[in-house]
């Protein structure tokens, strides 16, 4: 089995276990929820440039859309991928979300905004 599939078998256990870490604190939740997002951010990048053609065209027009929408797509692509690796590898730090919306397919027809790096929930300041 390849690397790739077993890091996905360990973040869709952890994710099943999101139930029982709301029983021990918002702690392992959070670290937990930071996992799974910069995973699927990662995986799932792709489908920036479908929802900034989208979004794009209908902001516009076809030709316009298509081009724009492509080039912004990618660039979307190339950031949610960056965020993505950095919510993994900083995942026991449960910080907020850098990238808005957290997930490609939440709000599909809002274009992706990065915030603040680093912000701690208001739950741990």
């Amino acid at each position: 089995m390849n690397k790739c599939a077993i890091f996905l078998v360990a973040i869709l256990a952890a994710n099943g276990s999101i139930a029982q870490a709301e029983e021990h604190g918002s702690y392992e939740r959070g670290v937990l929820e930071k996992a799974g997002n910069g995973f699927a951010n990662l995986t799932t990048s792709v489908l920036e440039i479908p929802k900034n053609i989208i979004n794009t065209t209908n902001d516009s027009n076809i030709v316009f859309g298509v081009f724009g929408g492509m080039l912004k797509g990618t660039v979307n692509m190339m950031g949610r991928m960056g965020v993505g690796l950095v919510d993994l590898i900083t995942a026991p730090i449960p910080t907020q979300a850098i990238v808005h919306p957290v997930l490609v397919w939440d709000d599909f027809d809002v274009d992706t905004q990065y915030g603040k790096t680093f912000r701690l929930p208001k739950e741990y300041q």
